[in-house]
């Protein structure tokens, strides 16, 4: 089965959800049990006030990370042509803001409680796109990072066990030489 769980960047999609196509469901959240441990999986964006009641702001703020994100690709290939590794220009950014900071902790704290008040005993979500596995308030607090710009994510092992991986250096040898190829 194929969980799609519904976020800020794929928003339309929200009006056909709960949809089930074969073994794709799409869905905002669901449940997931490992090892006796009831874990709820969402993208996390219903916890951001921006994203749920600033509309505009949200909207700008995905154009300027689209944007980001061209410009980074750039940026990296220059990067790589002087023999330094990836570097995320729209993840640089974020952290240096000190509310974007504050925003995380907030976030976090308000994940873990909203699991708690509904029995589970942990969260795997993304949507700040801050690569976590941590204990915040007795909940296990899971963030699966992103694909885009910091190349992380989490993995189960076979016995349950959740680890963070980190392709930033799959990425910087593997995937921007041909892109540097191609464009010289």
């Amino acid at each position: 089965m194929v969980h799609f769980v519904t976020g800020n960047h794929d928003d339309f999609l929200r009006r056909y959800q709960p949809l089930s196509l074969g073994n794709i469901e799409l869905n905002e959240k669901f449940s997931y049990t490992s090892n006796g441990k009831k874990y709820l999986v969402i993208h996390g964006d219903q916890f951001d006030v921006i994203t749920r009641h600033g509309r505009y702001i949200s909207v700008f703020g995905d154009r300027l990370y689209s944007v980001l994100l061209v410009i980074n690709r750039y940026f990296n290939q220059m990067r790589y042509k002087l023999g330094y590794d990836y570097w995320s220009l729209s993840n640089y950014l974020k952290q240096r803001v000190k509310k974007a900071v504050n925003f995380i902790s907030d976030f976090e704290d308000n994940v873990a409680a909203e699991c708690k008040k509904k029995g589970f005993d942990g969260v795997i979500c993304g949507h700040i796109h801050k690569v976590a596995i941590s204990e915040v308030n007795q909940v296990q607090y899971m963030n699966c990072g992103d694909w885009v710009e910091s190349c992380t994510g989490i993995i189960e092992h076979l016995d349950g066990e959740f680890e963070i991986i980190d392709f930033s250096n799959v990425v910087n040898s593997h995937f921007l030489e041909p892109i540097i190829s191609k464009a010289s």
